[in-house]
């Protein structure tokens, strides 16, 4: 029974697991700064037609995410639909996670490259944890976040 388990636990993780590929050269679409220096961060989302866009945080991904128009002359995105799936790298684990069911720590004295940031995390006890070490204001579902929030992170507010 045990043996059974574990296969099972192994082939769902070698199933269900992603990884950011990008080379030196590579930078965010929002921020274009260099992937390689700062993978802690890293973020990226699939787009429904296959094409991969990467940021240098989370803050850049909601920001194209959640202000798709303002993406439409190069990525020619229009709504949600465009969007297939959309991944952050867990700031504690440094796994590649799905940023849908994630928690981000807002407020905390941990900057990305971008400045103030949210901070991703797998599970919201892993987030609550950080936020208490590291001054976090509250933490937020992906749902949660909104533009006027990323505004406000980017000082147009």
């Amino acid at each position: 029974m045990i043996k059974v388990l574990l296969s099972l636990l192994l082939f769902s993780t070698l199933v269900f697991s992603h990884e950011i590929k990008y080379n030196k050269d590579a930078v965010g679409a929002v921020r274009h700064l260099k992937l390689y220096k700062y993978p802690a961060w890293v973020s990226e989302i699939e787009l429904s037609d296959g094409r991969k866009v990467l940021f240098s945080s989370p803050k850049g991904m909601f920001e194209f995410y959640l202000h798709p128009a303002g993406w439409y002359s190069q990525y020619h995105i229009k709504n949600e639909h465009d969007f297939k799936t959309l991944y952050v790298t867990d700031f504690q684990t440094a796994k590649v996670i799905n940023a849908k069911g994630a928690f981000f720590v807002y407020g905390s004295d941990e900057t990305s490259p971008a400045g103030d940031d949210l901070v991703p995390f797998d599970s919201y006890k892993a987030a609550e944890k950080f936020s208490k070490k590291h001054h976090g204001s509250r933490i937020f579902g992906f749902r949660d976040v909104s533009y006027g929030l990323i505004k406000f992170l980017n000082g147009a507010i």
